[in-house]
């Protein structure tokens, strides 16, 4: 075997790769583009929200609003320094990053050390501020499972040193986040990490395995906890408790029906009047569907599915199996996350507490969030074309591939030698 051929193919490109100076071509500007739009429209949608709330809490209207800002140049400055940073380099970051987080999750229960609220405790105080170490949580998963099963390979397929590894740090992870409580987030992570498993490789066998057991956990925790069982009758019909487990809900359809289809106009909405629970956090969405109408969700789910495409698009345009996995897991989980919170609001999905990426506010998701979409941009820098410079659109690669005739012995054996 020659020396080339015993070189991966991953390793092949990204090396062919560096030497024509890949890294330097610029970030994917559509990637860019629907960022920019999620969070100046996410600035513009929390005051409009937080407006009622911050003066007869604060006396000061702009206080959320300021807050949000401070944290979106925090995140934004984090975005352009993990924008220039080979993500290559963030491998060493993996897992002591892996190790805080798992500490940070265990101090949030320790009492005086976690802050509480409403019947959560989630949130670590310190001076100055809090943070909320779920949502780090969610980007050291998304990095360690992507360093750690690139460099598995075969091995991801196999039971013993792929599957039971990784139920085993999925299920330490989630089960921090569950006595927190934060199902939402445990969810998303959840999600997160099986995308990045089956994009590793992993066989269908070790998913259903993996859907099997997460069945039987959400019906043992709906089971321990009543307040999950009457969540799920609630979302089942959420008008037969209007006043009570299905107020929120039911406000938050009130709110997205009087918005009709062009919405009641920015600024104008009544819901958020203290009448829907947390409108600028988990409840956003609804005052968005209220104030700008369909047309307003629509756009909203239109920028996240746009996300998606373009975040799934780097992944497969990546020059190695660690940065497929990173934009996948990126990319899958920004994405879930939004679609968890407009399914609740929505009551396509049983009701729990989690926000709208970019858009709700909170400075813990807000940075993470842009930290994450730097390391995404950073990997849409390195990215290069597939199958030796042919034609670089996954549609073209689908028709080649089956238009193709199918020859017998001789055919097979000249393109196997190839």
């Amino acid at each position: 075997m020659s020396e080339a051929a015993a070189i991966p193919i991953d390793t092949r490109r990204r090396s062919e790769a560096l030497s024509r100076g890949a890294p330097l071509h610029p970030p994917d500007y559509g990637l860019v583009l629907v960022i920019a739009t999620l969070l100046c429209f996410g600035l513009i949608m929390v005051y409009s929200a937080s407006v009622v709330t911050a003066y007869t809490t604060y006396h000061n209207q702009f206080y959320f609003l300021n807050r949000q800002v401070l944290s979106a140049v925090l995140g934004l400055v984090a975005l352009l320094v993990l924008l220039r940073v080979d993500y290559h380099l963030l491998v060493g970051l993996a897992l002591p990053g892996l190790i805080v987080c798992i500490g940070m999750l265990a101090a949030v229960l320790m009492p005086g050390v976690g802050a509480e609220a409403y019947g959560a405790q989630r949130w670590l105080r310190l001076p100055g501020f809090q943070l909320q170490p779920s949502e780090v949580a969610k980007l050291a998963l998304t990095l360690y499972m992507a360093c750690w099963l690139s460099t598995k390979r075969e091995q991801v397929r196999d039971f013993a040193y792929g599957l039971v590894p990784f139920a085993m740090l999925l299920t330490l992870i989630v089960g921090l986040l569950l006595k927190q409580p934060d199902l939402g987030t445990a969810v998303v992570i959840l999600a997160t990490a099986v995308a990045i498993f089956f994009a590793a490789g992993a066989h269908l066998l070790q998913l259903t395995l993996l859907l099997g057991g997460t069945v039987v956990a959400l019906v043992a925790l709906i089971h321990v906890a009543p307040y999950r069982m009457q969540r799920l009758l609630t979302f089942l019909d959420p008008w037969s408790h209007p006043l009570a487990s299905g107020y929120h809900v039911v406000q938050a359809l009130l709110a997205l029906g009087a918005g009709g289809v062009l919405g009641v106009g920015l600024g104008v909405g009544r819901q958020k009047f203290l009448y829907l629970p947390f409108p600028h956090t988990d409840s956003i969405f609804a005052v968005i569907g209220e104030e700008l109408g369909f047309a307003g969700t629509a756009a909203v789910v239109a920028l996240f599915v746009l996300f998606a495409f373009r975040g799934l698009r780097v992944a497969w345009y990546a020059p190695d199996l660690l940065g497929r996995l990173l934009a996948t897991g990126i990319s899958c989980g920004i994405t879930f996350q939004a679609l968890i919170n407009m399914g609740v609001l929505t009551s396509s999905l049983p009701f729990t507490g989690i926000t709208l990426p970019f858009v709700s506010y909170g400075g813990s998701s807000l940075i993470v969030t842009l930290a994450s979409c730097g390391i995404l941009l950073n990997i849409s820098r390195q990215t290069v074309p597939r199958d030796d410079g042919h034609s670089t659109h996954p549609r073209h690669h689908f028709w080649r591939r089956y238009r193709r005739p199918h020859l017998s012995g001789a055919g097979r054996s000249q393109r196997a030698a190839s």
